[in-house]
Order: C-alpha cells, then sequence, then structure tokens
C-alpha cells in the first residue's frame, strides 16, 4: 500500500513538472468550446505576484487569484492547473535577466558582484521569496536566460563549468542568508511592537552592569560604534570578501 501511495505521489509530481514546463516553453493552449477567455498565463501571473507581495505566499489559491482577476476559479484552472505549477511561473519570471543587467563584456567579478546585488534587491521587494523552495526550480526560458547571461559574464574566471556552477550557487546562498538576517529582523521590530530604541535600551541596564563586572572585557573595550553598521555596509563587506577569497583563489591556480 505505501509502494502504491509513494508511486502515485511521484506520478503526480512528474505531471505538475512536465505541465508546468509545457506552460513555460510552450504557453497556454485553449481547450474546450465557446469563446476563449480574455486571460493570459502572463497576466495570472501578474496577479499572483501582487497577491503574495500583499499578503504573502500563504495567501496564494488560485480562488483569490481568481477573485482578484475577476474570473470564475474553474476559468483560472484551464490556464494553470495548480499551485505548484502556479509557482514554477513565478519562480521562471524571477529568474529572467532584468532590463538594468548590463550587457557583455564585463568580468566575472562584475557579473557576481551585479546578481549579488540585484538577487538582494529581489528578495527585499518581495521578501515571500524566501519562504518559497527554490532549491529545484522547473527549468524555464527565464531561469535558463539567466544562467545563460551569468555563465557568459564567467567566460574570464579561470575555473571549471562545475566550478563556476558551484560559485553561483555559493553566492546566491550568501544572499538569501543576508536577506533573511535583515527581513527577520525588521519582521521582529514590528510583530513585537518594539522600535530598536526600546528594544536596546530596555536591555542597556543589564549590559552596563554585565560590562562593569570585567567578565567580558573584550566586549567592554569595543568602540562605541561596534554596533553602528548599516545592512547595507554588512552585506558589502561579506560580498567584497567573498570576490576577494574567490580572487585569490584563481590567482593561486
Amino acid at each position: 500500500m505505501a509502494t502504491t501511495t509513494s508511486e502515485s505521489h511521484r506520478s503526480q509530481a512528474h505531471a505538475e513538472l512536465v505541465r508546468a514546463l509545457e506552460l513555460l516553453w510552450h504557453g497556454h493552449t485553449p481547450t474546450g468550446r465557446g469563446p476563449k477567455p480574455g486571460l493570459t498565463v502572463a497576466a495570472i501571473v501578474d496577479a499572483a505576484i501582487d497577491v503574495a507581495d500583499a499578503d504573502g505566499v500563504e495567501a496564494l489559491s488560485m480562488r483569490r487569484i481568481a477573485r482578484e482577476l475577476g474570473v470564475g476559479t474553474m476559468t483560472l484552472y484551464r490556464y494553470v492547473p495548480d499551485k505548484n505549477v502556479l509557482l514554477a511561473l513565478l519562480l521562471d519570471r524571477f529568474s529572467a535577466p532584468s532590463e538594468e543587467q548590463p550587457l557583455l563584456p564585463r568580468t566575472w567579478r562584475d557579473t557576481l558582484e551585479f546578481d549579488a546585488h540585484s538577487g538582494r534587491a529581489l528578495y527585499l521587494r518581495h521578501p515571500w521569496l524566501l519562504q518559497v523552495n527554490m532549491a529545484r526550480p522547473a527549468l524555464g526560458p527565464g531561469s535558463v536566460a539567466g544562467l545563460e547571461r551569468t555563465m557568459s559574464g564567467l567566460t574570464d574566471l579561470a575555473m571549471s563549468d562545475q566550478d563556476k556552477l558551484n560559485v553561483i550557487t555559493a553566492l546566491d546562498g550568501y544572499v538569501t542568508g543576508a536577506v533573511r538576517q535583515q527581513i527577520f529582523y525588521e519582521q521582529i521590530s514590528e510583530e513585537s511592537g518594539l522600535d530598536d530604541e526600546a528594544f536596546w535600551g530596555g536591555q542597556l541596564p543589564f549590559m552596563e552592569a554585565a560590562m562593569a563586572s570585567g567578565t567580558y572585557p573584550t566586549m567592554a573595550s569595543l568602540s562605541s560604534d561596534t554596533f553602528e553598521g548599516t545592512w547595507e555596509e554588512t552585506f558589502d563587506l561579506g560580498l567584497s570578501c567573498f570576490l576577494d577569497g574567490l580572487e585569490l583563489r584563481v590567482r593561486r591556480g
């Protein structure tokens, strides 16, 4: 029984993947008789992004998106079969090269620096993306074009193709980790009802006593501006360290 259930689940997942790839690469083919609904897959993706931006990824449902578009839910299903396929369409949209991306030629460092900053900006505009599992995306024209642009910008990086892809993956891990920390910090400030002044001010008497105790001499000797760095400064420093380390590794061969 368990084997049958597992096979059924695998078959369903495979069917969803194929349907997502068909939509990504070939677009929507109208089915059924009667007048064609005035919808497009692109319009559905636009509406889904608006919903997620407003109320988070939890609000994404076929019923909600249909309501936003002013159509029946069953009409929406004629274009996108389920939420999983919809998420694949969303991720492919976000993975496509941005119009602001500079044209070649550019160095590998220019390429990775641009990708890191544009990735950070994307997550900050759409924080809900951090809740979507993007580890194994359906490769549509947007994501393939994005990877094509990035790999084309790494032609002067003296590494194997496998190592180049590993670098891209490692850099994305840095970007998502840094952005997650910033977003969580901002969210907890809003959720708790305590701004920075109230939060840190409440801890000040305890910290002053702890620093005066002599138990934490290194912490007590820190400069007064130690904790005044911005999120942008933290991100840029981490990115510079990543790229400097990569450059040193390439020089060493």
